[in-house]
């Protein structure tokens, strides 16, 4: 994997709605801690309504910053090997999923490349992101927006703190 000479940090949104999510984050923090991206902050463990395709069941969410010398393309490679072990199987746009490892910031870089676009495009309308996000990084700008800001934009009907799931990933 490529790596970059100074560490940056990295924002990355985790999201799940089938099989056991809680333990999946768990996994997947210690695989990205292992892989060399070490977990910094950890926000809870958000329940969110389904966004994008909504006749399946209610996701888990959850943010995390972490400090890294992997390269945008290595933390992406290194995501995508972690999804592949929790058993994700790509079969359709926003539906169900074991894991899903998305990368929403690194840094200040704008990036726009096959397969990788950072910051991520759409983060900014969507509450299952901006809202665990929102409580370990608040204040973080992207795209000239303020998280918490956009937070208060956007619908978070049906967002709620799992607190089961949150203490499951923090031990």
């Amino acid at each position: 994997m490529s790596a970059v000479s100074e560490p940056v940090l990295a924002a990355l949104c985790l999201g799940g709605n089938t099989g056991d999510v809680a333990h999946a984050f768990a996994d997947a923090l210690q695989a990205l801690d292992a892989g060399g991206a070490q977990v910094e902050q950890r926000s809870s463990v958000w329940r969110t309504p389904p966004w994008g395709k909504t006749d399946q069941p209610d996701f888990r969410n959850i943010a995390v910053i972490v400090r890294t010398h992997l390269s945008p393309r290595a933390l992406l490679d290194l995501c995508l090997a972690i999804e592949r072990q929790a058993g994700r199987v790509r079969l359709e746009r926003w539906g169900p999923r074991t894991l899903d490892i998305d990368i929403l910031t690194y840094d200040d870089v704008a990036l726009h490349e096959p397969g990788l676009t950072i910051p991520h495009p759409r983060m900014l309308e969507r509450a299952f992101v901006l809202a665990p996000l929102a409580e370990i990084a608040p204040q973080m700008v992207v795209a000239g927006v303020q998280v918490a800001d956009a937070l208060q934009t956007v619908d978070t009907t049906g967002l709620t703190i799992d607190a089961e799931a949150t203490a499951i990933v923090a031990s």
